[in-house]
């Protein structure tokens, strides 16, 4: 009852908010402060729980205008990528769980159809929400259902192909509504003073009514009205090329209105609602801010792009980081060397190289598929490119990698980062498929440093390689539980390291590689007090799986009861599976039994606020447990 109490004297527009019905009875001054109110509780909420504040802030007008327009979930609103649908999860019976965001067993930091019938489609990855938005108003038109579908789509997803593959197969008569949120590329160079005018004069109720009702005489006059309506409709495009140039969306066959001040929730409102009259594929461009109302979030939109949580203590170096540091080093003493990022220079550590080589920097927008095949031909012309990726979206390249890159065994450096579970931001950015997706490709290996040294060495090592390889590596940084086990006096230069503590003799070897190692040293103490022998090793890298396995034959001691793998990725086709084939058909080890500890349900979603690897059982406790049950 407090917490209800201090929210209503707070925020007592937004505290009777409970559903989109709620915000169809508010008058424009009472909108005007609910948008306010609404700011102000995600900047309270998102700096506590970390998440996407300055696109959020941007959308609030929209966001209020779409529910007021459509009538949701009947009506499908769709959001490309949903990292920007925070106000629509608030407006749509959330705000009470709002706290919860991006934790475990709580809000998803996007859309999710397992959260609420409002979010009719997930997302999590760019420049999909189209392709989605279309398959429901084909959908709606088959079943004969006069439902509209919403597709909220930012400027930078239409740097991605599938847009513009969805825009090509776009029918006009459809109940689509796109709408372009501009909020920092350029889409439209509709300039001058006739253009303020006309958009003025296009939001206006008036104008659309007259435009629809002359359309509708017209079409209806015997025998000539349809080719009539055609032939004005085709002049009038005409004569606005001629003055104007020409529309991309228009030259599509789509209706295009704007652009449109999107903090304008008024002007929002009433063009989506001339929108639905046409009854046809509309675009509706509207001009948004990042970070609206928040001066800092304004000032600095990539600062508050994707905040962590207030709990979290800010990183020293990371993988990242480090990463681009390295690259840059290594391309001051190689000029072949060249960095390939899609949108994401900042969260890949490619910023540093920009800066220090610009001429040899590419940013090709999120075009994965693109970046790596453009690396490819930048590698059959002699370079070595280095396309920095997550884990996530390489899969969205994973024809590319096969067709263009192994295929043609051309020396393409994949730094792939995010590697392994990500729990800020869910299922749909798990970086857990690219050991079995990578490891089935011949000739393409797979560095797996658990250290910043051994990143360094394996970026070294495949520059000289000539060959393709991918670099893995998780967000943050160095974990001191691996450089204690493994690094500490040990040599260094090898890919299989095994830990300080192995026994002799062990009865349990625990194998691993990446962050998942610390949980392996975690296991291998509780096994030892409860009695039984047990070391691990430490794969620096992982293919060839033959001569990994027979490095395991030379590293391990004795003839160990059980050997462990350890992964922080999908049991099938992971390096549980393909090491221990490896080892079978080699015939070492014969006489231990393999016991793969892995991902089986990488799509599983948090139900409770337990640590991410507790929650898939590859903790160092429920390891030494399946050990021990085994």
């Amino acid at each position: 009852m407090k917490n209800e109490s201090q929210m209503s004297n707070k925020y007592p527009i937004l505290s009777t908010i409970n559903s989109p019905c709620d915000i169809k009875k508010l008058t424009q001054p009472e909108l005007k402060s609910l948008a306010a109110e609404i700011r102000g509780f995600l900047v309270e909420n998102v700096s506590k729980t970390g998440g996407h504040l300055a696109s959020n802030l941007g959308v609030i007008e929209l966001s209020i205008a779409l529910h007021r327009v459509f009538d949701s979930p009947r009506d499908h609103i769709i959001w490309d990528v949903g990292h920007q649908s925070y106000v629509h999860k608030i407006l749509t019976g959330r705000r009470e769980r709002f706290a919860t965001l991006r934790q475990g067993g709580g809000l998803s930091g996007f859309t999710s159809r397992d959260e609420s019938e409002h979010d009719c489609f997930g997302a999590g990855h760019s420049s999909t929400s189209l392709s989605a938005a279309l398959g429901f108003a084909e959908a709606e038109k088959l079943n004969g259902s006069d439902a509209y579908t919403v597709a909220v789509v930012g400027d930078g997803a239409y740097t991605g192909g599938m847009i513009h593959e969805a825009l090509n197969n776009c029918e006009r008569d459809l109940r689509l509504i796109i709408v372009i949120n501009e909020n920092e590329m350029s889409i439209s160079k509709n300039t001058g003073r006739f253009a303020r005018c006309l958009v003025k004069l296009r939001s206006k109720p008036g104008y659309f009514q007259t435009k629809l009702t002359t359309g509708r005489i017209i079409k209806r006059i015997p025998f000539v009205g349809r080719r009539l309506f055609e032939l004005i409709r085709d002049t009038k495009k005409l004569l606005k090329n001629i003055m104007y140039g020409s529309n991309y969306f228009e030259d599509l066959g789509l209706y295009y209105l704007g652009p449109a001040d999107g903090h304008d929730e008024e002007q929002v409102e009433t063009l989506l609602r001339e929108a639905k009259k046409l009854g046809e594929s509309v675009i509706l461009h509207i001009k948004t801010k990042k970070g609206k109302g928040y001066p800092p979030a304004e000032a600095e939109p990539l600062l508050y792009h994707n905040l962590p949580p207030a709990s979290e203590t800010p990183p020293g170096a990371t993988y990242s980081t480090e990463c681009g540091r390295i690259l840059c080093s290594l391309a001051k003493a190689d000029q072949r060397i060249t960095a390939i990022t899609a949108a994401m220079s900042y969260g890949t550590g490619l910023e540093a190289f920009r800066k220090a080589c610009p001429e040899r920097f590419f940013d090709v927008g999120i075009a994965e598929a693109h970046a790596l095949t453009f690396a490819a031909g930048l590698a059959a012309a002699g370079k070595i490119p280095v396309v920095a990726i997550y884990s996530t979206f390489l899969q969205r390249g994973f024809d590319s990698i096969i067709h263009d890159i192994a295929l043609q065994r051309l020396p393409v450096i994949m730094c792939i980062d995010r590697a392994g579970l990500n729990p800020a931001d869910g299922v749909t950015h798990a970086g857990v498929f690219d050991v079995a997706f990578l490891s089935g490709l011949p000739g393409v290996r797979i560095y797996t440093p658990a250290t910043f040294e051994a990143l360094e060495r394996a970026l070294k090592e495949a520059v000289a390689a000539g060959c393709p390889c991918a670099v893995r590596y998780p967000a943050g940084g160095e974990d001191p539980r691996i450089i204690g086990e493994f690094y500490s006096g040990q040599p260094a230069g090898r890919h299989i390291v095994t830990g300080r503590s192995m026994p002799k003799d062990p009865e349990v070897v625990i194998v691993s590689h990446g962050r998942i190692a610390a949980e392996a040293v975690g296991a291998c103490r509780i096994l030892k007090n409860a009695g039984i022998k047990a070391g691990t090793v430490l794969l620096e890298r992982l293919t060839p799986y033959d001569e990994i396995a027979a490095g395991l034959a030379e590293a391990i001691s004795g003839k160990p009861r059980i050997i462990v793998f350890l992964e922080e990725e999908i049991r099938a086709g992971g390096m549980g599976i393909l090491l221990s084939d490896a080892i079978r058909r080699q015939g070492y080890f014969n006489n231990s039994e393999h016991l793969i500890i892995a991902l089986d349900n990488p799509f599983a979603r948090q139900t409770s606020p337990r640590p991410i690897f507790e929650f898939f059982g590859i903790d160092a406790e429920s390891v030494a447990r399946k050990i021990m049950d085994s």
